[in-house]
């Protein structure tokens, strides 16, 4: 064939399209085999009872499938025929790819042959690899034809479909059924249609042969040859790591196994003739059991070439190296390959360090970035394709490793590396290409001793390409494009490989070494991320999701990989290079696995990371509680009563002796490892993974580690406070506040010190869990200890309160018990004091204050709902009292008419211990809000001190919410009046309403002296009030009456002037208003009396 013809036939332009579109068929055929062997996206004819006998005998008489006389047997299809047509086109022209795919290969095949083409991968690399690539896509394709089982049905029906809507056949059908037929056996059809191609195609494989044995070493000839290393020869170490044929450097070995076993397996006949051949053949199959056809699909090497060979004739040493080669893999690869992994280990974390401190050595020592990661993906893929197909194994360990997050994390650690120092890789290489090769490339071509037009005028273009390039344009940040040139060596090696080509390109070694050198140089400049994902693609995961995730759960149950198990949510990035534009409907799959496995992953890291981190805060808290004072009590009792050394010395049986705090920090022997120490490392390895990266893409969305961590962090300190809380709700038990608050502390401020080291916004974090826990419910809608402590305090404190078993005390400033039988199981005291109150304002804070008070309204005014009624039944007599307060003759006779005196009584005096409670929980958030906002606290104080009388009502009830949030006592409580405004009844005018609560004053003042009939209507000094808490009745009177007449608009000194009460507790009535109505003289010789009787009980008892 002339030269004319060579350029003519466009050679390497074919191979490069036909690649590409042979990917695309065979993720075509791969999506069919995948859709059709799933019954949940099958197409829906195929499952169909109607449509059974349809598919029989469509799958018999395939592809002579006589329509006009099958009406019986076709007449499903014909009903829907429209249907068929428009669900199975996708499916049958793919097959119709396939055919045409076909076609074009075996033309290009043809005239390669024709042609007489030399290939060596080591001269001419592209057009080797792009006909080694074409074949073994090829038989990839027919392949998986063969193994799609509905092949004839999908054909079969969508010609039946078309033919009865059109009245012929589809134009394609005839040759496209002959195709499928002759496919059936495969690999029998194959090896027939091959053996034309024998020479050309047993010639690029032996052209591996060295290639291969020096690539297929073990870890032993590795490390004695410093594979990967920089520093093995300190004075070498700036000199550019290179070879003749710098692709061959980082070629996978997966692709090379796969062009030998499938290229020796088509065309088998050179294995009896060449013992090169038979080398090289036997040498491959001594690496892998099972090599890849597409992503999950492979193909089981030793069984597939037995089955083949034991039907020929001559094959029978053949058939007996497989054999052996099959028991050597099983004895001797599992542990190879775990040696190689073992090495690489090693020396690419070897080589990430020098590459990090020295960056600029990215240069030079590029191409060994690339081999490492080509290396690192070789030995992944292998151990992912054999632990997913090999199942039954005597030695398990083989295919299993529980370091391959190491490996991962390295590969990915060089991946990030190279782009980011990407310029200084383009710097180097834009010199070189300027500098050295440029020059080096004009020499050879002046040297040629024959130089047709076409390659003179190609080459003359890559030195005036490569000549024109300078450094400014890596400063500008330049985009370069190579791909133009890159192709133009890719046509050159076509023209100068075929037999009568002028210029033979294995005849000039120097022209091919020194532009193998060039293409890989100027992919450094413009296809960094290409290389990239040549060399380190693990999207092979996306399709063995099962391996992937055992992966890591093995990772999780290894303390010291903990570190390294980001790379998992990384790999997931690497998803997205398995889409093909051929097959757009696989998009939203592929994202969706590699977005939920991200996903996945992400959680359950931080989930990790935030047990642990609470485990500690749980060890930490236990430490603080040791400070706590209620545990002092018993060194303070030992101290106080000790006598003598010999008591000191002899501790009671029985008795175990207490460590202090801070035993636990004194260690004679660092090796024993505590709980702590455990949980420490464990954090560290896990802090180290989450803080790894920033961020990285999955497909289109960007992923932030720290907001999966922030996030469960949130949720599970949010969880541990209300732990911390204790609340039992079978015994109403809870922890004090002050004590829960000091392990809340504890958590905080181990979480704060945290903070550099998890990566996650702790500030962020605690702000988030502390201001969930002022409201009722949390984000994730659980209990809060705002909810908690409201309902303990409701429904255990202020209801015991209620019912005698616990009073006020004024003088202590706290609810105290009284000793009852079968009733409170707590000390009211260590829940209600001055310093209990502070700490519940600081943890449930104004919101939480806010709720509390809310809820303690919503009694009171169920309270006032009742005493409203009362009021309603009794109303003509309190009318009458009331007209004629100043008789005492009618009077007598009025008051024993009243019903539910002592009703009114309890209820008021209900309603004065939940206000009395109110007051001392507001002092208690004052007193925290003033420390923690003192220069808040001055203006709101300011600001309530302008309120007078005179102010407009709805003013003065702004302000004094104001101040009440902040923990402010009001002379008109807003809470209480908006719960009070709240209840207007529909059924009762404005003016009966006001009546009602004028009223309510008068029931409640004439029903006091009922008081006095009660045995425990008695004042105790010690505790400042009564055993029965009507001491409690002059705040509810004052709070109740002016949230009443502040509801109204009435004046409310007015109305409390009808009414008797304690001029200290109002701040509506003087001192003269008093008098009036009661003379002082009375209320100091009571007061004088009671503690007289007080003192003369006590004098007895201490006599006693």
């Amino acid at each position: 064939m002339s030269l004319t013809s060579a350029y003519e036939h466009k050679l390497a332009e074919k191979l490069t399209i036909l690649n590409d579109r042979g990917q695309g068929v065979l993720i075509r055929m791969y999506n069919i085999k995948k859709t059709c062997s799933d019954p949940k996206s099958k197409p829906p004819f195929l499952l169909e009872k109607s449509m059974e006998s349809s598919l029989k005998y469509i799958n018999k008489k395939f592809p002579n499938i006589d329509i006009r006389n099958s009406t019986q047997h076709l007449g499903p299809v014909h009903r829907e025929k429209s249907e068929i047509i428009r669900f199975l086109t996708n499916y049958y022209q793919s097959f119709v790819d396939v055919m045409e795919f076909r076609d074009h290969v075996y033309e290009l095949l043809n005239t390669i042959d024709v042609c007489q083409c030399h290939f060596d991968i080591n001269l001419n690399f592209d057009f080797t690899r792009s006909y080694l690539d074409l074949i073994v896509t090829y038989t990839s394709v027919v392949l998986l034809l063969s193994r799609i089982e509905d092949r004839r049905v999908l054909i079969g029906m969508y010609n039946c479909a078309h033919e009865m809507l059109h009245g012929h056949s589809d134009p394609s059908f005839a040759r496209l059924g002959q195709m499928v037929l002759e496919y059936d056996h495969p690999l029998k059809k194959l090896t027939e249609e091959f053996c034309p191609h024998t020479k050309a195609v047993s010639g690029a494989l032996l052209s591996l042969y060295f290639l291969f044995v020096r690539r297929n070493q073990g870890a032993e000839q590795w490390r004695s040859a410093q594979l990967l290393s920089v520093i093995s020869t300190p004075s070498a170490m700036i000199n550019p790591a290179g070879s003749d044929t710098m692709a061959c450097e980082y070629l996978s070995m997966d692709v090379m196994e796969r062009w030998i076993i499938i290229g020796f397996l088509l065309c088998h006949a050179c294995l009896n003739s060449n013992t090169q051949c038979q080398k090289l053949w036997k040498l491959c199959l001594q690496g892998s059991l099972y090599i890849t056809l597409i992503r999950e699909d492979v193909l089981q090497v030793h069984k597939v070439t037995e089955d083949l060979f034991s039907g020929l004739k001559g094959y029978g040493k053949r058939v007996a190296d497989i054999k052996e080669s099959k028991e050597y893999v099983i004895a001797n690869s599992g542990q190879l390959h775990c040696q190689r992994r073992q090495f690489l280990r090693m020396a690419v974390k070897e080589l990430g360090s020098v590459l990090t401190d020295e960056p600029g050595l990215l240069g030079p020592k590029a191409l060994l970035a690339f081999m490492a990661l080509s290396f690192i993906r070789d030995e992944v893929t292998w151990l992912v394709r054999h632990a997913e197909n090999v199942t039954k194994t005597k030695t398990p360990e083989d295919y299993a490793d529980s370091s391959i997050a190491e490996l991962l994390f390295l590969l990915e650690e060089i991946r990030a590396l190279v782009r980011r120092h990407i310029k200084v890789i383009q710097q180097y290489h834009l010199q070189y290409l300027a500098r050295f090769d440029a020059l080096v490339l004009s020499d050879i071509i002046q040297n040629l001793s024959v130089c047709p037009e076409e390659e003179s005028i190609i080459m003359s273009s890559f030195v005036s390409t490569l000549s024109s390039l300078n450094l400014k344009q890596v400063d500008n940040g330049e985009k370069f494009e190579f791909s133009g040139l890159r192709l133009d060596w890719f046509r050159l090696q076509a023209y100068t490989s075929v037999a009568k080509a002028p210029l033979h390109l294995h005849e000039n070694p120097d022209l091919a070494k020194v532009m193998n050198l060039i293409v890989f140089h100027s992919q450094m400049l413009d296809s960094v991320e290409k290389m990239l994902v040549e060399t380190s693609d693990l999207s092979i995961f996306c399709f063995h999701l099962r391996i992937f995730e055992k992966m890591f759960a093995m990772t999780l149950e290894e303390p010291t990989m903990l570190r390294y198990a980001i790379a998992f949510p990384l790999i997931c990035a690497h998803f997205v290079h398995c889409t093909h534009e051929m097959c757009p409907e696989e998009y939203p799959h592929l994202k969706n696995h590699g977005l939920h496995h991200c996903n996945s992953f992400l959680e359950e890291l931080a989930k990790q990371t935030s047990n642990c981190v609470l485990d500690i805060c749980a060890e930490q808290r236990n430490l603080s509680e040791q400070l706590l004072p209620k545990h002092c009590a018993t060194t303070i009792s030992k101290a106080k009563n000790k006598k003598t050394m010999k008591q000191r010395q002899i501790p009671r049986k029985g008795e175990p002796e207490r460590d202090k705090p801070g035993a636990e920090s004194h260690r004679k022997n660092r090796s024993v490892v505590t709980t702590m120490d455990k949980l420490h490392l464990v954090l560290t390895e896990l802090s180290l993974t989450m803080n790894h990266v920033r961020s990285f893409s999955v497909f289109e969305h960007t992923v932030f580690p720290s907001e999966y961590l922030s996030s469960h962090l949130e949720a599970r300190l949010n969880r541990a406070i209300v732990w911390l809380a204790g609340y039992n709700a079978t015994t109403q038990e809870i922890v004090r506040p002050s004590e829960l608050l000091a392990g809340v502390k504890a958590y905080i401020g181990f979480v704060q010190s945290l903070a550099q080291f998890l990566g996650a916004d702790a500030s962020r974090v605690i702000r988030s869990a502390l201001l969930q826990q002022t409201q009722p419910l949390d984000s994730s809608g659980e209990q809060t200890i705002t909810t908690l402590y409201t309902n303990w305090y409701l429904e255990s404190l202020l209801r015991q309160a209620s019912n005698g078993a616990i009073i006020l005390a004024p003088a202590m400033q706290a609810f105290i018990s009284l000793p009852r039988e079968g009733e409170q199981n707590f000390s009211a005291e260590e829940f209600s004091d001055i310093s209990e109150m502070q700490a519940l304002a600081e943890l449930l804070g104004p919101y939480g204050m806010k709720f509390l008070s809310e809820n303690l309204m919503w009694h009171v005014t169920s309270q006032i709902v009742e005493l409203k009624k009362l009021v309603v039944e009794n109303m003509d007599i309190l009318v009458q009292i009331r007209s004629n307060f100043s008789k005492p003759d009618l009077m007598a006779s009025l008051l024993p008419q009243l019903m539910g005196a002592e009703n009114v009584l309890k209820r008021m005096t209900i309603i004065g211990v939940i206000l009395s409670f109110r007051a001392m929980a507001q002092e208690g958030l004052r007193e925290v809000f003033s420390s923690h906002c003192p220069f808040l606290m001055g203006p709101i104080e300011g600001l309530k001190e302008f309120v007078t009388p005179d102010t407009d009502i709805k003013v003065t009830l702004s302000v004094f919410e104001l101040a009440s949030a902040a923990g402010v006592s009001c002379e008109i409580d807003p809470a209480l009046v908006a719960a009070v405004a709240n209840l207007k009844a529909d059924t009762l005018s404005p003016e009966e309403e006001y009546k009602v609560a004028c009223l309510l004053l008068i029931f409640t003042a004439v029903s006091l002296p009922l008081l006095a009939t009660d045995p425990a209507s008695f004042y105790n000094i010690e505790k400042g009030g009564y055993n029965n808490n009507i001491h409690c009745l002059t705040k509810a009177i004052i709070q109740v009456s002016a949230a009443l007449f502040t509801v109204y608009n009435k004046n409310i000194e007015t109305h409390l002037k009808e009414f008797l009460v304690v001029v200290e507790e109002s701040s509506f009535l003087t001192l003269d208003m008093l008098e009036s109505c009661f003379p002082y003289v009375l209320l100091r010789n009571a007061y004088r009396e009671v503690s007289r009787t007080f003192h003369l009980n006590r004098v007895p008892a201490s006599t006693h």
